[in-house]
């Protein structure tokens, strides 16, 4: 059975329209990506599909076996793994049977599946799960292992039909490996929200949501990229025309009414020599006037209207076309070596070993690209606190010199959630810059007016990460090296093509912990260090 959107609509409860008038038929082992940016309604969509969620107008139909991964897991919590894997009931009817109790109900409610405990302990081993109760709290995970616990129930329930969003947000390489392989060979129909451009170019259709509706590209992410960027020459090249039809149109205006205003001159002169009465000359002059404005109407509404033209265009660009970073070049020459690590290790107090397997030796200089690589709990974070001077090591020796950092997180921690987005930009003003200025800044990174007010709290990821190069840019702040700890994590597509244009761009020292094989290669990291944790 496939699964059917007729005419799907999404109203929020204060009437702003979320999308309207969608239509999309995914026939069985169909894989599509759902693309869109943040806050076009991906999530709303799936939950809609999924059945957590009523659409304002408009039907779905789906397969009755359909399995949803969402991309928070809060509310599950006070629920068992059991609970969350929705097998309490037979696992329950399984030991009551095992027990003694032959109530008819034990045996409807197991269904003939004897192996149920043992089936669900394999899936969840098979994803890194091993050895975990299925009577385990979900609130006692960290996200990754919730993401594996929900993963592992695909393999458990052989659905028809898969939803996932943004699965791939808490998990490492290994984890993300068996998800490609995973999406590869299930015959099911999978939809997919995901900002993994690995995993985008494992589909082989795209349907991007937008507000004016879905539109569908028959390939993988890269063919989709393709012909967005074939989408934005042809934008660019009308925005251009327009320009040069702008700049005509007032040069054209300015040249008629120049000659208008002479013709002007010269009749009244040619009225004053003919002895013209002056009341004559009243009326003529008025009737020249009612002609120069007239002109000078139609000449300013086809301004306007190439103006409107303009704007319509420069609305559909993408972010990344419309917001340019620049960061200074580092103080620091290129090739300075910064910090040297020598058989180096870590222990935390309450630990009862050495975090890696293999003590580090290593040398950062100055202009290095590189990224820490391990698996979830290898000592990744810990090891960009000793290299920022937070933690020192215990075995080995670290000797590095006093340099700049900016530190990028997932939770873009610059930014102060009890602010407003001005007081976030007032606080980083630490060079008095006018109030005037400060606020050219903050449109310059698509911050208007309407929005100064708006609590930090309420921003989106990609508008945290936009908010922090602002903040970097009022502070003039070009740090010698910039920390990326799984900056990507919270982003939508068009925001990691500006952190990638951006830190690109920038000249000095980069370290980066990231899952996104794309984004390294983007920002190229080219060397790495791997971790191997006791």
């Amino acid at each position: 059975m496939s699964i059917i959107i007729r005419d799907l609509s999404y109203v929020h409860s204060d009437k702003e329209v979320l999308f309207q008038h969608l239509n999309l038929v995914i026939n069985p082992g169909d894989k599509i990506a759902l693309t869109g940016n943040n806050g076009c309604g991906k999530s709303t969509l799936m939950r809609i599909i999924a059945g957590d969620l009523s659409a304002t107008t408009g039907t779905v139909s789906h397969p009755e076996h359909l399995y949803y991964v969402p991309q928070h897991f809060g509310q599950y919590d006070d629920r068992t793994i059991a609970q969350a894997l929705r097998i309490d009931g037979k696992l329950k009817a399984l030991h009551a049977i095992l027990n003694g109790d032959v109530s008819e109900k034990h045996f409807t409610t197991l269904n003939d599946d004897w192996n149920i405990e043992e089936r669900a302990q394999a899936a969840l081993s098979a994803w890194g799960m091993d050895g975990i109760p299925l009577s385990h709290l979900m609130g006692g995970l960290s996200g990754g292992e919730k993401t594996r616990i929900f993963l592992a129930g695909m393999e458990l329930h052989s659905p028809v039909a898969i939803l996932l969003d943004e699965p791939t947000n808490h998990l490492d390489a290994t984890g993300r490996q068996r998800l490609y392989d995973f999406v590869r060979r299930t015959p099911a129909i999978v939809l997919v929200i995901s900002h993994d451009r690995t995993l985008l170019n494992q589909l082989p259709a795209i349907c991007e949501l937008a507000s004016n509706g879905l539109t569908f590209y028959g390939g993988n992410y890269d063919f989709f990229k393709e012909q967005k960027g074939i989408q934005l020459n042809a934008l660019q090249e009308q925005l251009e025309e327009k320009q040069k039809a702008l700049r005509l149109a007032r040069k054209t205006a300015r040249e008629l009414a120049e000659q208008k205003a002479k013709q002007n001159v010269r009749g009244e002169k040619a009225a004053i020599k003919k002895g013209i009465p002056r009341i004559m000359m009243g009326t003529m002059k008025n009737r020249a006037e009612v002609s120069t404005n007239k002109l000078k109407s139609v000449h300013t509404e086809k301004a306007e209207k190439l103006q409107q033209d303009m704007q319509n265009i420069k609305s559909t660009l993408p972010l990344v076309e419309k917001l340019k970073t620049n960061f200074n070049a580092s103080t620091l020459h290129e090739g300075k070596v910064l910090a040297t690590a020598k058989e180096m290790n870590f222990q935390y107090p309450d630990a009862p070993q050495s975090m890696w397997t293999t003590p580090l030796s290593f040398q950062l200089r100055s202009g290095d690209r590189f990224y820490i690589e391990g698996n979830n709990g290898s000592g990744k974070t810990t090891l960009l606190k000793l290299l920022c001077g937070d933690l020192s090591a215990v075995s080995g020796t670290l000797d590095r010199i006093d340099f700049s950092t900016v530190y990028l997180d997932q939770e873009y921690s610059l930014i102060h959630n009890e602010y407003s987005i001005l007081e976030q930009a007032e606080y980083f003003n630490r060079r008095h810059l006018p109030e005037h200025e400060l606020k050219t800044i903050l449109n310059r990174y698509l911050f208007p007016a309407a929005t100064w007010n708006k609590s930090c709290r309420l921003l989106s990821g990609g508008e945290k990460m936009r908010l922090s190069f602002c903040c970097l840019m009022i502070a003039d702040n070009t740090p010698d090296v910039f920390i990326l700890d799984e900056p990507t994590n919270n982003l939508d597509i068009e925001s990691i093509e500006i952190i990638t244009a951006t830190i690109r761009d920038y000249t000095g020292t980069v370290i980066a912990i990231s899952h996104d094989k794309e984004f390294l290669k983007e920002i190229n990291c080219k060397s790495w260090i791997k971790l191997e944790s006791k």
